[in-house]
């Protein structure tokens, strides 16, 4: 019986683990909007410009999902929800043991708000605060630009 040879050579062998590895996962936005009808039409525009993302109506389902989806690369949150507001989640993400989501991008939207809540928003560290009605131009910019797609 012959002894078998390794016919590849080391830089062959990394070279095909390189074209049959599979393509890295695409990262994904979370839209938190306790109106579904929000969420889910900005969920749509995002998705018709290519990129991939979920909703959550609160809070809660969306720190559960930051906890068990690790491609959201980044949130759009509103700022006015019940019964826990935007606030409250940005803080909670802000304190959030695992470092990248301690550091995770996120864009606010709200329909109302005052200087001193947009100062205090900011302040913790999103990468913008948009006014509603959401400038879908502005919006598809950031998320881009967040997503290292532009």
């Amino acid at each position: 019986m012959s002894e078998h040879t390794d016919i590849l050579s080391d830089a062959e062998r990394a070279a095909l683990a390189a074209v049959s590895a599979p393509p890295p996962a695409r990262p994904v936005v979370l839209v938190v909007d306790d109106n579904p009808v929000n969420s889910e039409a900005l969920m749509l525009y995002l998705k018709s410009k290519g990129i991939d993302g979920m909703t959550a109506d609160g809070t809660q389902e969306a720190l559960f999902k930051l906890h068990y989806e690790p491609r959201i690369a980044l949130m759009i949150t509103d700022l006015r929800m019940e019964p826990e507001d935007g606030l409250s989640l940005i803080h909670k993400v802000r304190e959030m043991p695992e470092a990248d989501r301690a550091a995770l991008s996120i864009i606010v939207v709200s329909g109302d708000t005052d200087v001193k809540e947009a100062v205090d928003v900011m302040h913790l560290g999103v990468v913008d605060f948009l006014l509603k009605p959401v400038d879908l131009t502005k919006l598809l910019e950031l998320v881009k630009r967040e997503l290292k797609m532009a």
